[in-house]
């Protein structure tokens, strides 16, 4: 089996993946979707968080070795940027959505060291709109962005754009058509529901939708 159906194959098992291509979910950018990933129910599973931390780690080690610090987006991201920062022994930040109203009104909480190189770490990648928004922050503070890693991504054209425009690279552990095709395996979703999520994935790819 491949990392990106081994890891497919965590997220079904925790039921971090709710299906329902009759009664579409609505994300956070208003996109009407029959799929929705709730990636902080792997925090329930010892196993699974240590082997998807294990793969964010290898993905770190393979495409940004320069890294010296590890940002997790608030709040999915923080847990696994900590098990992530531990297995590399790398220091931890956490990028909230916005700054604080009150207190020093950071929206980075933790320290960054002078000359800093962060890979931010998300649990999920859509639209790509929260991990720019993370990576702007870090850029405001004079870090070095070297690039984003995901448990998860929906393969959307808009974000690849829009991190081809930030020139930003990302890598992700596993993808819609690897949960879609272990999904269809192991009997969680009807051939016809199969259909329409592929029909789905597809238009919204081709920015159809």
């Amino acid at each position: 089996m491949t990392r990106e159906k081994e890891v497919a194959q965590i997220l079904l098992n925790v039921g971090a993946v709710a299906l329902n291509p009759k009664e579409p979910f609505t994300w956070a950018s208003g996109i009407k979707s029959p799929i929705y990933c709730d990636n902080r129910l792997t925090m329930a599973d010892p196993v699974g968080r240590k082997e998807i931390a294990e793969g964010l780690a290898a993905l770190i080690r393979v495409h940004y070795p320069e890294t010296t610090v590890i940002a997790g987006t608030a709040t999915a991201g923080i847990p696994h940027a900590a098990w992530v920062a531990d297995i590399l022994k790398l220091p931890m930040v956490y990028i909230r959505s916005s700054a604080k109203a009150h207190g020093k009104s950071r929206q980075i909480e933790g320290k960054i060291e002078p000359n800093a190189k962060a890979v931010i770490i998300e649990d999920l990648i859509s639209t790509g709109g929260s991990s720019l928004n993370a990576a702007n922050a870090l850029l405001a503070e004079g870090v070095e962005v070297c690039g984003i890693v995901s448990i998860f991504t929906y393969e959307l054209q808009k974000a690849d754009e829009k991190f081809a425009e930030a020139k930003l690279s990302y890598h992700s552990l596993t993808n819609f058509a690897a949960l879609a095709e272990v999904a269809k395996e192991e009997g969680a979703i009807e051939e016809e529901s199969m259909n329409e999520l592929t029909e789905w994935h597809t238009k919204l790819k081709q920015g159809t939708l």
